[in-house]
């Protein structure tokens, strides 16, 4: 029952929190209901519960009799007593129902409260506003042009005043100079004015709203701003100034399927209780005094622990400033090292860069990169053995009055907050500690509670009182990582009946038998260790896969030593440099430095694997959903529990339901025609996939699929556009993730079906706006080249002229001499140009593109996937719009539907034949006006006697009505999910939600 009540908490907590936006919102809620009082009343409530489950019925009074005693007189009592034994039972039993029902309703309401409070301070509109923003914690990242890095800061702001004119830093600083003046005076209703801008404190909102802050080098454009904000993270804890804010609520949940990844950055937010987002438009270069803030921020928010924690927080951004500290004059290599020897230390991941994450991603480390219940326990682990160690041989007689494993725990629990205060208290190595605490607690106290019992309930209050952390992918981590590890621990410091026999060995073996003792010992932590990595890496699989959709395969391998060379040796010198650097900031820069050489070798050696052709398949792609975590979870629960507990056989038939299921959710992926679109972070950029599975003339199913990628740009040459913040080592790692998702293992062929003028001899004409960079030219070409690496591809189309491609190709070999092993050659995509499958029945053919033309704006080239066969055999290709969060649960992509006499007018000229008309799907890839325009001079009406086609396009797209006409278009589909101009003269009706 104690698993049963815990676990219908957490998921009915989780269900009300996934339906919660859709639920009506009551304002009575939020403000009669306390959520401190109502956490209260669920531990009474829970304590209550446990105490009456535990309780039982009082022993019946023994009956002296003799044997001679009659029978009838000594059976009556013991007939009362059942009754009322069972009656009692009974009513305990319906207290106890009653008591967990009620526990799991307040849950919910618990839950519910916590959204629509959280709801009601929600930014629910854009607006320009000048604020009082006071920093918390250390920034997410470093502003920092040079790395092209952005500055991101979560901020709590008040004083809120709409932006009617464009502020000034001196106009920020004059209100920063007079505002205490104004606040002293607000009884007599004075008011600043600032230019056009009035600030009147009694129509400020005060509401407090926490918020992620945002700049980037590319939004300071005027050299005052730039510097402002190259000093963005230069602000400190707890400091508190005016500034002038773009502010935007959060995307919501529905919109991760748009993203690249599959992120969901709106849970992201609202776990850490982020109400908005807000860019920085202006600030003041004057801070708020301490004093002007106790008399603007609302004495709630400036609690003596919220004071303790600025004050760490404090200390953490000046270690950040001394790792920073001549970090512009290191090498690349050494600046990572040196930002995870940081981040190891106090948890702050903001000098990390995007390709050291990916290193450790696809190690199957990155895990290691954050302060987490691994780190805390290892760390625990270590100096709770080293003090054993010593107290052996210093001090033994210490367990005549303190048991040895109080001993343990106690230093076990001071290392894990001593580890907690240097990460500022952060939530998972908090969580650790907590737990620690409450384990040695229960285990001090002598209550018969199991650890995982603890856990248990140290799950179920963390959940109660902040519901959103059921979000938090790290909540359910740590748990799992934390239950094993204890589970190690307890079992590697039992007592051994090899040591307690070890005193009874003659005194002439003794040696040879320590030898013995050794080795053995040696092999059995060596087990111990092996043993306890294997079951991380096979018991957080199932979770890795829900939440981030892909594992690294070779993480088992490497976290064998990446885990004992962190937990055993990296971590507690970071710790021990960091208890230095209060005393001697020298001494702990050379102990630092000593870490950083170690950090920086273990980079070397994964750069070097990551190399090896093998780990081209290191990634695990496979779409998961409860049902099969839940198989998961039931092939790994026999091994976890006691031997002997339940038989390890049973183990066998889920195993065998888990292979069919993750087989035929991949096999489903392949049996119909699709189209998937793909999401590229870049609303011009755009790229699709087709997958189509091989069958003969019969129907069946042949020994191979076949998968092409169209990749193009879409922005318009007529008009202003920004550039591309897209980069190509980020683009094809997003691509090839999608594509593993998708179970694509090679690619028949890869089309870039925009120009690039960075491939051409010359640039003729249609000169590339001076605003692109040299690497946005190159975007996709390079992207396709380092795709390449990932997955074989056998053919690769380029629009335009390629007479560059050979020596782009050979220079990117050269800076990465791992590429120098496979290259791939470039062909024209231009018109007429085809290609057919084996079975005939699908052909793909360049439309249009010219390059013999001295007009760059002719070169883009548009395709025709075309798709015949036996009317009745033939599927028709679905449409789909990729979703990455779940790849099964991919939606069939919006539509612009034409008249339907452009898809059914017939022709009646045309006998009756055994194969039906062909289906077309035109993928458009336009970027100037001339390319129909040229089309319509130079093409025939060759679709006359076809079925109607599926236009696929931006619309941005210059094509015209006449072209929609000539092609028999019924269905027009937009990447960007707009109408597309040129198709509203046609007449077109609202089918948004119709499928292709």
């Amino acid at each position: 029952m104690y698993w049963l009540v815990g676990g219908l908490i957490i998921v009915v907590m989780m269900g009300v929190l996934a339906v919660a936006d859709s639920m009506p919102s009551v304002s009575s809620l939020v403000d009669t209901i306390n959520l401190s009082v109502l956490a209260l009343i669920l531990v009474m409530m829970s304590l209550a519960l446990i105490m009456l489950s535990r309780l039982y019925t009082p022993a019946t009074p023994a009956v002296q009799s003799t044997p001679f005693s009659s029978q009838t007189s000594s059976q009556s009592p013991v007939i009362e007593l059942s009754i009322t034994k069972r009656l009692l039972l009974l009513v305990r039993h319906i207290v106890v129902v009653i008591l967990a029902a009620g526990l799991i309703g307040v849950s919910a309401l618990q839950a519910l409260v916590s959204h629509q409070q959280a709801e009601s301070s929600k930014i629910t509109a854009p607006l320009r506003v000048q604020a009082l923003v006071t920093i918390e914690g250390i920034s997410d990242s470093v502003l920092d042009a040079a790395a092209d890095t952005g500055y991101r800061q979560v901020a709590v702001i008040t004083h809120l005043s709409p932006l009617v004119s464009e502020l000034t830093p001196q106009d920020l600083d004059n209100i920063t100079a007079s505002h205490l003046t104004d606040v002293q005076s607000h009884t007599n209703k004075n008011s600043l004015s600032i230019k056009s801008n009035s600030i009147n404190l009694d129509t400020l909102h005060t509401d407090r709203h926490r918020i992620l802050l945002s700049a980037y080098p590319q939004s300071s454009r005027r050299p005052d701003t730039a510097k402002q904000f190259a000093n963005l993270s230069q602000l400190k804890p707890g400091e508190t100034r005016w500034m002038s804010l773009a502010l935007s609520p959060l995307a919501m949940a529905e919109q991760a399927t748009s993203s690249p990844s599959g992120f969901d950055s709106y849970r992201w937010l609202r776990g850490r209780h982020i109400d908005g987002v807000a860019r920085v438009l202006v600030t003041a270069t004057q801070p708020v005094s301490t004093a002007d803030t106790d008399l603007l921020v609302a004495p709630s928010s400036l609690s003596h622990l919220l004071r303790v924690r600025t004050y760490i927080d404090r200390g953490r951004w000046q270690l950040r400033q001394h790792f920073y500290q001549g970090w512009h004059m290191l090498t690349g290599d050494e600046q990572q090292a040196k930002a995870v020897t940081l981040s190891l230390l106090t948890g702050d991941r903001s000098l990390i860069s995007r390709d050291t994450k990916e290193l450790y991603q696809l190690a199957g480390i990155s895990h290691l990169l954050a302060i987490s219940g691994t780190h805390v326990l290892f760390l625990a682990i270590v100096l709770a053995g080293a003090a054993v160690m010593i107290v052996n041989q210093l001090y033994p007689a210490l367990y005549r009055y303190v048991p040895r494993w109080q001993v343990r725990w106690w230093v076990m629990i001071g290392a894990a907050f001593v580890y907690a205060l240097f990460t500022g208290f952060d939530v998972p190595a908090a969580r650790t500690a907590w737990m620690l605490f409450a384990i040695g607690l229960m285990r001090l106290s002598l209550l018969p509670v199991s650890t995982m019992r603890v856990l248990l309930a140290l799950a179920v209050l963390m959940a109660w009182c902040d519901p959103y952390v059921l979000w938090q992918a790290g909540y359910w981590l740590s748990f799992v990582a934390v239950a094993l590890l204890l589970k190690y621990e307890d079992r590697s410091h039992h007592p051994h009946t090899l040591a307690s026999t070890q005193t009874n060995t003659p005194s002439s073996h003794q040696n040879e038998a320590g030898g013995r003792l050794w080795l053995r010992q040696g092999w059995g932590v060596a087990k111990r260790v092996f043993k306890l990595q294997f079951w991380l890496f096979i018991a957080l699989l199932p979770i890795t896969l829900l939440l981030f959709g892909k594992a690294s395969l070779w993480g088992l391998i490497i976290n064998m030593f990446a885990i004992g060379l962190f937990g055993w040796v990296i971590v507690p010198l970071n710790l021990l440099a960091g208890l230095i650097y209060l005393l001697s900031p020298t001494l702990a820069d050379g102990l630092w430095s000593f870490v950083t050489a170690i950090i920086l070798s273990l980079h070397q050696l994964i750069d070097w694997l990551t190399t090896l052709p093998a780990l081209s398949a290191a990634w695990l792609y496979t779409p998961i959903n409860m049902a099969i975590v839940l198989m998961m979870v039931l092939v790994i629960l026999p091994w976890l529990l006691p031997r002997g507990f339940i038989s390890r056989g049973l183990a066998l038939p889920p195993l065998v339901l888990l292979m069919m299921t993750v087989y035929a959710n991949q096999q489903s992926l392949m049996a119909v025609p699709t189209l998937y679109l793909l999401p590229t972070g870049d609303q011009y950029i755009s790229a699709s996939v087709l997958q189509y599975p091989m069958t003969d003339d019969s129907g069946e199913s042949g020994e191979d699929e076949v998968s092409w990628l169209f990749l193009a740009d879409h922005r318009p040459s007529d008009a202003p556009t920004m550039p591309s913040r897209l980069t190509a080592e980020a683009l094809s790692a997003t691509v090839a993730q999608q594509l593993g998702s998708l179970s694509i293992k090679r690619l028949h062929g890869v089309v870039v079906q925009s120009s690039s003028a960075a491939l051409s001899q010359r640039q003729i004409n249609d000169d590339p706006p001076k605003s692109l960079q040299a690497s946005t030219l190159e975007l996709l070409p390079l992207t396709v080249l380092q795709l390449s690496q990932h997955l074989p591809t056998y053919q690769y189309w380029q629009a335009g002229r390629i007479d560059r491609w050979p020596a782009l190709q050979a220079a990117y070999q050269v800076t990465h001499p791992a590429a120098a092993k496979s290259s791939i050659s470039a062909q024209r995509c231009e018109e007429g140009k085809t290609w057919q499958s084996a079975n005939n029945k699908l052909s793909i053919t360049a439309m249009t593109g010219w390059r013999q033309i001295e007009d760059a704006s002719v070169w883009d080239c548009t395709i025709a996937i075309d798709l015949s066969g036996i009317k009745g055999s033939r599927m028709p290709i679905q449409v789909l719009r990729y979703n990455a969060a779940a790849p099964l649960k991919s939606s069939a992509a919006s539509v612009q539907a034409l008249l339907d006499r452009l898809a059914t007018q017939p022709s009646d000229s045309s006998p009756p034949q055994r194969h039906t008309p062909p289906e077309r799907i035109i993928l458009n890839a336009d970027s100037h006006a001339r390319v129909w325009q040229l089309w319509s001079l130079m093409c025939t009406d060759e679709r006359a006697t076809s079925a109607q086609s599926r236009w696929l396009g931006h619309s941005t797209s210059s094509v015209t009505a006449d072209v929609l006409e000539r092609q028999r278009v019924g269905v027009i589909i937009t990447h960007d999910d707009k109408i597309l101009p040129a198709a509203l003269p046609l007449e077109t009706r609202d089918t948004s939600m119709a499928s292709p």
